[in-house]
Order: C-alpha cells, then structure tokens, then sequence
C-alpha cells in the first residue's frame, strides 16, 4: 500500500525539492467527468530512471504534465525540480538546421544564437551526429531525428528530463538501436529521467525502477527495481512481472 495525502487543489506544485528530485503525494486529476490518476505517490531519486507502463487512457501523459508543470493537480502535492518534458513526436522546426532545432530550447533559455550553438556542436560529435548539423529535418532518418529532439531537451538544462514515448514512431530495429543509444546518452549527460512507455521490455532494459499503473483511473499497482548490472534474464523477469500487475 502506498501512502496518501489529500491537499487542497492550489496548493503550490513546485515546492523547491532537492536536485533532481521527484515528490508526488496523493496526486489526483480529472478532466470534467473523467478522472486520469487517483492518489499517487510515486518518488524519483537523483539521478534514476524511472519507467511508468500502463494501458492507453491510464493517466500516463498527464503525470509527465503535472511533474513539468503544463497541469496542476486536482489534489495531492509535487514537489519536483524544474522538468522538461520530450513529447512522442520529435516536434523537429522543418525550417530549422539540426543544430539550431537542437539550440532552440538553450535560445529559449536567453543564449545568444552563438552561444547556444556552442554548447549543442559538442554534443553533436558525442551522440552520433557529427556531420549532420547543417541538415534539414527531412534529411534526417527518424532515429536522427529523435536524438536531435533529444539534445534539444538536454540543452534546456532542466535537472529532470520527462520523456513521452520517444521512440514509438520508429520501427523495431531502430528502436532497439535507439534504447541502446539513449543509456548511453545518459551515461555521458546523466539527467532524472521519468520515462514513459508502452513497451514493458524497454522499460526493464532501461530503467532503474518499473512503475506499473493500473486501468483509469491510474493508480500505482507495482513498483519493480531492475537490478544493475542487468542480464537479459533480469529483463524479462521484471517483464512478466509488469504483465502480471497489469493483467485485469
């Protein structure tokens, strides 16, 4: 059983947590008739990974709103470093260069033109994208894609990185290559990640922790740490086990 705490709907959300950190207590949220997440409690370390599975419709997309910000919940408490959230689409300007697509979230921030290509080149070389910064989104394959959206959401420089779906537009292979890729992108800029996915098995091949929740309204029905370092055989039995809280 996890811990509830019922809180009046205007309570201040982003009440300042340690680095990095993620607090939800007894989060609740409903839209008119429907309500997507009835108490939550769900913590995220410094640091983590954390995976949340579920079916469609179960609040998934609205919990990574409500860590960053774009909603308040109806009751409950967060208490979250500054977030940004990397929708499932790559969200790529089409009149942008790769560079300047992935500077746009440090141009944001106050960074000159200059400056905030300065900081993203580097990582161009570091991600596997070297050679390609002066390209068109639609000259760039969809794993190229998502890593730029990726690099954009790194040079935002918010401490927790929320992350919809990345990789759902791609196809089996590219996946897999790009799961691999974002592990280690986040051995090189390690960030608090809350990652949510429908793939069960990316989530135990990424994560530190599987957060299962339950039909709508969602409802944390599992928590699952992922052993490091992992073996294909800690993979699949946290797999069974995420399918088993999610089975009716």
């Amino acid at each position: 059983m996890t811990t509830r705490l019922e809180a009046p709907a205007q309570e201040p959300r982003n009440v300042k947590a340690a680095r990095g950190e993620v607090h939800l207590a007894g989060v609740s949220r409903a839209f008119g008739s429907v309500r997507a997440l009835d108490g939550v409690d769900l913590e995220v370390g410094a640091g983590e990974l954390v995976a949340v599975v579920g079916p469609s419709g179960c609040g998934k997309t609205t919990l990574l709103e409500l860590v960053c910000g774009l909603q308040a919940p109806d009751a409950g408490s967060i208490r979250a470093d500054p977030a940004v959230l990397m929708p499932q689409r790559d969200g790529l300007l089409p009149w942008l260069r790769a560079i300047d697509n992935a500077a746009l979230a440090a141009r944001l921030g106050g960074a000159s033109r200059a400056q905030a290509r300065a900081r993203a080149h580097p990582l161009f070389a570091a991600f596997g994208l070297e050679g390609f910064e002066r390209a068109r989104p639609h000259e760039l394959s969809g794993g190229m894609r998502q890593r730029v959206a990726f690099l954009r959401t790194l040079l935002s420089g918010k401490p927790v990185l929320c992350l919809d779906e990345p990789f759902a537009s791609l196809d089996a292979l590219t996946r897999r290559e790009m799961r691999d890729w974002l592990a280690d992108a986040l051995r090189r800029e390690p960030r608090t990640v809350v990652l949510v996915t429908h793939d069960v098995e990316e989530a135990a091949a990424l994560a530190d922790r599987v957060v299962v929740l339950s039909p709508r309204p969602g409802r944390v029905v599992a928590e699952l740490p992922v052993t490091r370092p992992r073996t294909d055989a800690d993979v699949l039995a946290v797999r069974e086990q995420a399918l088993e809280a999610l089975r009716p």
